[in-house]
C-alpha cells in the first residue's frame, strides 16, 4: 500500500478514536448528573421537600427527577433537528453546555429552610435544563458514532454510547461512596449532597473542548452536499416517511430505558429502603455491577456485528425477564454484600447486553438526513412515558410493601418491546452506506 494511503488510514483511525472520546467524554458528564441525583435522592428530598413522611419526601424528589423528562421530547425534537441541520458536532457541543448550566443551578440552590418554596422551584429549573439537554444527547451521540464507524464495526462503535453511560454510573458510585464514607449523615444532608454536582461541573469544560475540536462526520458532510440548498425538515420527513420505524424504535427504546433506570440507577436507593442495606453496601454493589456493564456493552456491540443485532437483543431481553425476580429474592432473603454484588452484577450483564446493542439498532433504522431527530424522538418518547417517573412510582410502591414492583416493571417493558424485537430482520451487521437508505438488517 502506498505511503500516502497508509497515512490517510492512520489519520482516519485517529479521527474515529477522537469521535469515540468526544461522544464518551460529554456523555459521561451528561449522565453522571442524572446518576448522582438518583443516588442522593434521600438527602435532596430532605433539603427541598421536608415533611413528616420520608416516603412522601422521596417520592417528591423523584417527581422532580422525572420532571426533567417531561421536557425531553421538546429537547429531542429541537436539538435533533439542530443536529440534522447543523451537524453532530454542533448539537453535542450545545447539549453539554446546557447540562452544565442545569447542574450549576442544582449545586448552588438554597434549601427549603433558607428560601421556602423558591428552593424546589430552582431545583426544578435545573432539572428542566438538564432534561432538555439530555433530549438531544443520545440522538446526536449515536449519529456521531455510527457515522464515524467502519461499516463492519457500527455495533462496536455505537456500544460506547451506553458504555460511557455505565462509566458515568461508576464515577457517580465512586463519588457517592467517597462522600458517604467521609461525611456523617448530618453533614451529607446539610451540604455533602452538593459535592458530587460540583465535581461533575469540573468535567464539563473538558468535554466541551473535545467536542468543539472534533471534525464533522463524513456521512453528514456527504448528506449536506447531496441536499445542497434544499430546505431541511427532518421532523416532517420523519413523520411522513418513517412513522412505522418511529413506532418500532420507540418500542425498542422502552426496554432500553426502563432496564437502565430501574435496574441500574434506582437500584441503590431501592435496596437501602426496601431491604435495609447501608449506603456503602448499595454503592459498592452498584460500582461492581457497572464495571461489568462497561465491558459487557462493548462486547455485546462487537457480538452484534458478527451475530446480528436481533440475536443479541432477544437473548439479553430473555436474560432480564428470567433473572430479575430471582435476583430481587436473593437480595431480600440472603442479606449480605456478596449477595447484593452478585445480583447487581448479573442484572447489569443483562442490561449491558441489551443497551450496548440498542444504539446501533436504533440509529440504523433511519437515514442520515433524519437520524439525529429519529433517534432522539424514539429514545425520549420511551424515557418520558415509561422511565422518567419510574423511580417515583417504584419508590411509592416499594414503600408500601410492593418489593417486587421493580421486577414486574422490567417484565412489562420487555413485553412492550417484544413487537420491535420480533420485527427486526435476522442477519449480520448491515452493508456499506446507510446515508440515504435503511440497514438491511433492520428493515
Amino acid at each position: 500500500m502506498p505511503e500516502s494511503q497508509v497515512r490517510a488510514l492512520e489519520v482516519d483511525e485517529r479521527t474515529r478514536r477522537r469521535a469515540i472520546i468526544a461522544a464518551c467524554s460529554g456523555n459521561v458528564f451528561e449522565w453522571y448528573d442524572f446518576t448522582v441525583y438518583a443516588l442522593f435522592a434521600l438527602s435532596i428530598a430532605k433539603a427541598f421537600f421536608p415533611g413528616s413522611d420520608p416516603t412522601v419526601e422521596l417520592v417528591k424528589a423523584f417527581l422532580a427527577f422525572g420532571l426533567g423528562f417531561v421536557v425531553r421530547p421538546l429537547g429531542a425534537v429541537l436539538l435533533g433537528i439542530y443536529g440534522d441541520r447543523s451537524g453532530r458536532k454542533a448539537v453535542l457541543t450545545a447539549t453539554i453546555g446546557l447540562m452544565a448550566v442545569g447542574t450549576l443551578i442544582i449545586a448552588v440552590s438554597p434549601t427549603y429552610a433558607a428560601i421556602g418554596v423558591g428552593a424546589p422551584l430552582l431545583l426544578l429549573a435545573g432539572r428542566v435544563l438538564q432534561g432538555f439537554s439530555a433530549g438531544g444527547e443520545v440522538g446526536g451521540a449515536a449519529a456521531l458514532l455510527i457515522e464515524h464507524a467502519p461499516d463492519h464495526r457500527r455495533g462496536e462503535y455505537a456500544s460506547w454510547l451506553q458504555a460511557s453511560m455505565a462509566a458515568s454510573n461508576i464515577l457517580g458510585a465512586l463519588v457517592a461512596f467517597g462522600v458517604t464514607s467521609l461525611l456523617t449523615q448530618e453533614q451529607l444532608d446539610g451540604f455533602g449532597w452538593r459535592l458530587p454536582f460540583v465535581i461533575g461541573l469540573l468535567i464539563a469544560p473538558i468535554g466541551m473542548w473535545i467536542r468543539n475540536t472534533l471534525d464533522e462526520t463524513p456521512e453528514f458532510k456527504r448528506e449536506a452536499e447531496h441536499r445542497g440548498d434544499a430546505p431541511v425538515r427532518p421532523l416532517r420527513t420523519l413523520v411522513s416517511e418513517f412513522p412505522l420505524r418511529v413506532l418500532k424504535g420507540s418500542s425498542l427504546s422502552i426496554l432500553w430505558t426502563v432496564s437502565s433506570y430501574v435496574l441500574v440507577i434506582f437500584m441503590p436507593t431501592y435496596v437501602q429502603r426496601s431491604f435495609g442495606y447501608t449506603p456503602s453496601e448499595a454503592f459498592t454493589a452498584s460500582l461492581v455491577g457497572n464495571v461489568a456493564m462497561v465491558a459487557i456493552c462493548v462486547l455485546a456491540g462487537i457480538a452484534s456485528d458478527r451475530l446480528g443485532r436481533k440475536t443479541v437483543l432477544i437473548a439479553a431481553a430473555l436474560w432480564l425477564v428470567v433473572l430479575v425476580h430471582p435476583m430481587i429474592w436473593l437480595v431480600q432473603t440472603q442479606h449480605g454484600l456478596a449477595s447484593l454484588i452478585a445480583a447487581q452484577t448479573l442484572l447489569c450483564i443483562g442490561v449491558g447486553c441489551f443497551v450496548g446493542v440498542a444504539p446501533s439498532t436504533l440509529a440504523e433504522l433511519f437515514p442520515a438526513r433524519v437520524r439525529s431527530t429519529g433517534v432522539s424522538v424514539c429514545y425520549n418518547l420511551a424515557v418520558t412515558l415509561f422511565s422518567g417517573f419510574a423511580p417515583a412510582v417504584l419508590a411509592w410502591l416499594t414503600g408500601r410493601g410492593g418489593v417486587f414492583a421493580p421486577g414486574w416493571y422490567v417484565i412489562i417493558a420487555a413485553v412492550l418491546a417484544a413487537p420491535a424485537l420480533v420485527s427486526l430482520k435476522p442477519g449480520l451487521a448491515p452493508g456499506p452506506s446507510i446515508s440515504h437508505g435503511v440497514s438491511p438488517s433492520q428493515g
